[in-house]
């Protein structure tokens, strides 16, 4: 994400687009520090959104609910109430009264899509997901965080055709999630490390990040970090975080809505001079010449 602290989009959606079977209706994120008042900036959220004190709300909608950093609590009126922590997504049903929050002292991250169609009444139907458990534990998944992404980045722009982008695009991540849930093995403590690093290198896409802090962040020296993350991803995570960079800006490019520096310059690199010739050195061709 970049690094406000907050995105919310309300979605239009036509007769054509119901009868696509799967619709989005919103789409977001928001980082909540400690103490700050939750919902987090409410003004963004339209009225049947908020929630009304402690008996929270009811929505005729889907949603899901991922937490990349933090805890907190759910409750709803079929499961009753849940602790949350990281890694943790959580589902809410239409019609049904629930109501969720971070830790005050922690605070958390949360990504969010709601969504309605015939589709995800199918998977219901079929016990995919419940109201009695609808909290469910994928684990830290960088790929979870460039889903949510993908769909952001579809909303943003609305070009034609945008809803069933964003339909498929959800259906993508709702077998994604259930992919990691039904083949979770319990990983070494060096895959949940890796998993963890590759989760806060996709959020920090937008930012820099100083290597030696970043390992500190997850308690251990740079060198240690490293010699790890190579092994398992056969880069350095230098190198790693430079090729999200580099495959984030070759979508930013096909999009057409940005200049070569205002890539650079969302991407936190030095310059454009010094982005341009690390694009052409890791894509054998200048930004201004790439196509997709």
């Amino acid at each position: 994400m970049n690094d406000s602290e907050a995105f919310s989009k309300y979605l239009t959606y036509s007769d054509r687009d119901v009868q696509w079977q799967i619709y989005c209706t919103c789409v977001g994120y928001s980082r909540v520090p400690p103490g700050a008042r939750y919902p987090f900036r409410p003004k963004q959220h339209p009225p049947g959104y908020f929630f009304k004190g402690k008996r929270g709300r009811v929505l005729n909608e889907y949603q899901i609910i991922y937490i990349s950093r933090g805890s907190g609590l759910f409750q709803s009126e079929n499961a009753g109430i849940i602790n949350i922590k990281e890694g943790s997504m959580f589902m809410v049903f239409p019609g049904e009264r629930h109501t969720y929050r971070p830790n005050p002292d922690i605070g958390w991250d949360e990504y969010w899509v709601g969504f309605r169609g015939n589709y995800p009444e199918l998977l219901h139907l079929n016990g995919f997901f419940t109201e009695e458990e609808p909290v469910l534990h994928p684990g830290l998944q960088d790929s979870i965080i460039e889903g949510f992404h993908e769909l952001f980045e579809i909303a943003r722009r609305e070009t034609p055709g945008f809803q069933p982008k964003l339909g498929g695009a959800t259906i993508k991540l709702l077998a994604r999630t259930l992919s990691f849930i039904q083949q979770q093995e319990h990983g070494s403590g060096d895959e949940n490390l890796i998993r963890k690093a590759r989760c806060l290198f996709e959020e920090n896409i937008y930012n820099s990040i100083e290597m030696n802090d970043f390992a500190g962040s997850l308690g251990m020296d740079y060198s240690e970090f490293r010699r790890i993350f190579k092994s398992y991803t056969g880069m350095s995570p230098y190198q790693y975080f430079l090729h999200l960079k580099i495959n984030k800006a070759k979508d930013l490019i096909a999009a057409g809505e940005y200049s070569i520096k205002e890539i650079a310059y969302m991407l936190s690199f030095e310059n454009q001079y010094y982005f341009s010739r690390l694009f052409k050195s890791k894509t054998g061709v200048p930004p201004s010449r790439w196509h997709t």
